[in-house]
């Protein structure tokens, strides 16, 4: 038996193996010659949610991680096809309104699909966006070197929140339900309630992207959502625009969300790993030129340079100083390693 292959590997198989194809497949949605952009993505009870999670959660979960491709894209989304595989006794009717209410929200309208019966629930969801003509196109092969790197938002929350429901938080209605186990009050606990909700529920940043996209079709912009944490995704891009980076170690601590660090360990977690891989976090990863600065209300962070030079290191003057300067691991989600959640 062969062993089995990265993703990473997989995928840069499938670009020699296809000569129609090979040069759109890689990114978070592939940009189509028309002007379509097509992601799809799939979602696994017991590999990306927990079993058992309300319908109503799975059907919003599964168009937010969509949207989020569709964000790193730039484009807008228009119409969605739904591969939907359920046990007896799932709640469809329950999941198809939260998922048509959800679409709406968004201006996606549910354009068909194809429904089953499985043993285990399965959803395969794929969207259909469009680029407003003279746009930029938002690929991870855009960035250039003395490029500023900046995050969508903050890191690690979405993997604090994974954990919280691996020790027995549940969602209950529109709450959040605490393991029994977790004593804390006040804004700690505001904190856990956040982090659980940030995980099953990400927010897509849909109107960053078409604002990066707006720069104009000669512009320069890498970009890719933060779903399989930042190291991980940040060595794609790099990877893919033949580039390294030198990330700032205090920015990355200013990504932290209230109260992250000591919701980590009271729950015996390292802050810096979750923020660095945990991943889920689905905000966008991009670069922008040193003179360009997303508006205030994205609260979007500066975290570090694009550079010539391969590698991708930590500067941070703070740390002790056999830290100051670091590689940064390729560290975080691999589709095809289950042992990595």
């Amino acid at each position: 038996m062969s062993p089995a292959p990265s993703e990473e590997g997989l995928v840069a198989w499938l670009r020699t193996l296809t000569s129609r194809g090979g040069t759109l497949i890689g990114d978070d949605a592939a940009n189509l010659p028309s002007g379509a952009v097509v992601t799809v993505d799939q979602q696994i009870a017991g590999v990306h949610f927990a079993a058992g999670l309300p319908a109503a959660f799975v059907a919003r979960r599964l168009l937010a991680v969509n949207l989020s491709d569709i964000a790193a894209s730039g484009a807008r989304p228009r119409h969605a096809f739904l591969a939907l595989a359920a046990p007896r006794g799932f709640d469809h009717r329950g999941f198809f309104r939260a998922l048509v209410r959800a679409c709406d929200g968004y201006g996606v309208a549910l354009a068909g699909g194809d429904l089953a019966l499985a043993p285990q629930l399965h959803l395969s969801l794929t969207l259909i966006g469009e680029r407003r003509t003279g746009s930029a196109t938002l690929a991870r092969d855009r960035a250039r070197p003395g490029q500023t790197l900046w995050l969508g938002g903050t890191l690690g929350e979405s993997a604090l929140g994974c954990e919280l429901l691996r020790r027995g938080a549940r969602p209950r209605g529109s709450g959040v339900v605490l393991p029994a186990s977790f004593s804390a009050k006040g804004g700690l606990r505001t904190a856990a309630v956040r982090a659980v909700r940030r995980h099953l529920l990400p927010t897509p940043q849909l109107e960053l992207g078409r604002w990066l996209a707006a720069r104009g079709p000669s512009a320069s912009i890498a970009a890719i959502d933060v779903s399989d944490g930042l190291a991980k995704d940040l060595h794609r891009l790099c990877a893919a625009s033949g580039v390294g980076a030198r990330l700032d170690g205090a920015a990355l601590r200013a990504a932290m969300p209230p109260r992250f660090a000591e919701l980590a360990g009271r729950l015996g977690l390292e802050p810096e790993r979750l923020v660095e891989s945990g991943g889920e976090d689905y905000v966008l990863l991009f670069t922008l030129p040193k003179t360009t600065t997303p508006p205030r209300r994205f609260g979007a962070l500066a975290i570090g340079q694009i550079m010539r030079a391969k590698g991708i290191f930590v500067n941070d003057p703070d740390a002790a100083p056999a830290s100051r300067r670091r590689r940064l691991a390729n560290a975080g989600w691999d589709h095809l390693d289950l042992s990595g959640r």
